[in-house]
């Protein structure tokens, strides 16, 4: 394995906890700052709006730009945001650095997405990405359970203090360990990666997407209040519990990005399909503590199993202009998560409980299986049936060269 894929997956885990940790500490932010469970939730929505911002304006401003000193420069901007966090004392001042944060995430993860996939054979590139979506599940298991303990124990304050030193790590692994890989000769033409959205199948997978991972959040938001409120567990049993959500994170990372190396669109149907099953199942067995242990395994496992398929179907239907594509598609993840937090957020504020967020993530996810369907159908029709850039493979599995063509 090239030790630049560690490097990514580091990187990956940082930004991934900044993202992530909140989640479990909502409860005491909203309390610390005086609001309601939803306009706390906000400081997740709004995270995840401005790395739809980043992902594509980023993206395409440093297109041209060698992508190491790329990555080197959005882990600065990580830094930064997370110390504006932690030294928050109101609201406003607290979502100001979730948004300077947040923007560079989806250019991190669009060009890392990219040089991860450059390191390896064609075959493997579904796994490389895997890979290096690892270091984001890791953050889960390890970062997210440990972040909420500290959280709960120093203050959430001081969960982001130690977001800050990780991304000085990531920063040190990078320069260390992620190759140069490309220079001013080898940069790549913005207009190329633009004419990825010419392409039918690329809109359609950036919104499949929005709505299948949209649906994951819809559920995971308001984790918390369903641990504590439904499930019946004590606030400190949370971080935990959600140590057992990141191992499944883990699994289904791994066991997804194999799937989709066999076979992308039938990866991502199962999945999709199972996913809506857990999300039904947990919405109606939350009182019990067991079944929940359950469902948040499950939930864990699916819906993280989804990422490396869901990547690699935009950078396979992107051809040769993969870069603003794959960050694109960071962005659809972020509006995925946006959509079902607010979602989950008008739910509760209804009055419909603490499952209505589960069962509104169902609703959304289910709408991502339609739109699975309609893809896969007008894949088989050929180009005269929706495709416009014919060129491109249909993504059965995913052995197409998706490094960019260089241009002068």
């Amino acid at each position: 394995m090239p030790l630049g894929l560690i490097a990514l997956a580091l990187g990956a885990f940082g930004i991934g906890l900044t993202e992530f940790v909140i989640m479990g500490l909502l409860p005491e932010v909203a309390a610390d700052f005086a609001v309601s469970e939803a306009a706390a939730g906000w400081l997740i929505s709004g995270y995840a709006l401005s790395v739809v911002v980043g992902a594509l304006g980023i993206t395409a401003a440093t297109t041209r730009l060698p992508r190491k000193p790329v990555l080197l420069g959005l882990m600065v901007l990580f830094i930064i945001g997370n110390a504006i966090t932690a030294l928050a004392t109101t609201y406003d001042m607290a979502m100001l650095g979730r948004i300077v944060a947040s923007l560079c995430h989806g250019a991190f993860f669009g060009i890392g997405s990219v040089v991860a996939a450059g390191l390896v054979p064609p075959e493997k590139k579904a796994g490389a990405i895997a890979i290096m979506f690892t270091g984001l599940t890791a953050a889960n298991v390890i970062g997210v359970p440990f972040g909420t303990f500290i959280g709960q124990q120093y203050g959430w304050r001081m969960a982001f203090w130690v977001i800050v030193v990780i991304g000085v790590v990531a920063f040190a692994g990078i320069v260390a360990l992620v190759p140069r890989g490309d220079s001013a000769a080898t940069q790549v033409s913005l207009r190329r990666e633009l004419g990825a959205f010419r392409s039918t199948q690329v809109w359609l997978s950036l919104l499949l997407t929005v709505l299948a991972y949209g649906g994951v959040f819809g559920a995971f938001t308001y984790i918390a209040y369903t641990l504590t409120e439904v499930s019946g567990f004590a606030a400190t049993t949370v971080p935990w519990l959600l140590v057992l959500l990141g191992v499944g994170l883990v699994l289904g990372n791994v066991v997804g990005g194999r799937l989709a190396d066999r076979s992308i669109d039938g990866a991502l149907t199962g999945l999709i399909v199972t996913l809506v099953v857990v999300l039904v199942g947990f919405a109606l067995t939350a009182g019990s503590p067991v079944a929940t242990v359950v469902s948040l395994f499950l939930m864990g496992g699916v819906g993280f199993g989804l990422v490396p398929g869901l990547q690699s179907r935009v950078m396979a239907y992107a051809g040769h202009a993969p870069t603003l594509a794959s960050g694109a598609n960071i962005g659809a993840f972020n509006l995925g998560n946006a959509l079902g937090a607010w979602a989950g957020g008008l739910g509760i504020s209804a009055g419909l409980g603490y499952t209505a967020p589960i069962w509104i993530g169902a609703i959304i996810t289910s709408a991502g299986l339609l739109v699975m369907i309609l893809a896969r159908t007008l894949t088989r029709r050929g180009p005269g049936g929706g495709e416009a850039t014919p060129d491109v493979v249909p993504p059965t599995r995913l052995d197409e060269d998706t490094r960019p063509i260089l241009t002068v």
